[in-house]
């Protein structure tokens, strides 16, 4: 038999498409609150997961119009999003130095409300997400956000209580950087495994011809 006519063992099953439609409204409602509350009361950590809920929001709509597509494409979907993660980390990191140097001090009571409110959120998708963390690149980086997301949400909870124990920006800023650091090496880790499924592809297409 030709490998032409193999069944691609990767292929989303039927319910990654509904979870990914859920897990985007989800995304996009806490973008928008997260972000109002930032600025209300200054958090660089709840800033930071704002913009993540964002980037979440546009790298699931990026899978959705690639999740009928080959290999090749949700690869390359996924390539984007590694270096999307990779950036967002990197103007976290920046942005947690320009507020240091500020000496601003953020509103901890915020902080705490909105960071039960968005691990709440992020931890009903990454339960939902939890069995397509093993598929393709793909879905790995769709698991990989919302189990990022969930693990920056307690990180903003110890930071509010940690501005309240200290009366200052420091354990904000620290999880600012953490969170930042968490999305450079998780993109990195999308980046290199789209890399190897553009090139596995490429080699069965190869061998097809």
């Amino acid at each position: 038999m030709s490998c032409c006519s193999v069944p691609d063992p990767k292929t989303p099953s039927p319910g990654f498409k509904q979870a990914l439609w859920i897990a985007l409204w989800v995304n996009l409602s806490m973008f928008l609150v997260e972000g109002v509350a930032s600025f209300q009361s200054g958090s660089v950590s709840l800033m930071a997961d704002a913009i993540d809920f964002f980037g979440d929001s546009a790298n699931y709509l990026l899978s959705l119009s690639v999740l009928s597509m080959g290999m090749v494409w949700r690869g390359r979907a996924a390539l984007v999003k590694g270096v999307t993660m990779t950036v967002f980390g990197l103007a976290v990191l920046g942005r947690a130095v320009w507020v240091a140097q500020s000496g601003m001090i953020p509103e901890a009571m915020t902080m705490g409300v909105i960071g039960f409110l968005a691990l709440a959120a992020n931890m009903g998708v990454a339960w939902m997400l939890f069995r397509f963390r093993s598929g393709d690149s793909d879905m790995r980086s769709v698991w990989l956000c919302s189990r990022n997301d969930a693990i920056g949400n307690v990180a903003v909870i110890a930071a509010a209580l940690g501005v309240v124990g200290t009366g200052s920006a420091w354990p904000d800023l620290t999880v600012a950087a953490v969170i930042g650091g968490l999305a450079v090496t998780s993109g990195i880790s999308v980046m290199r495994h789209a890399r190897s499924d553009i090139a596995s592809a490429r080699v069965l297409d190869g061998h097809c011809q």
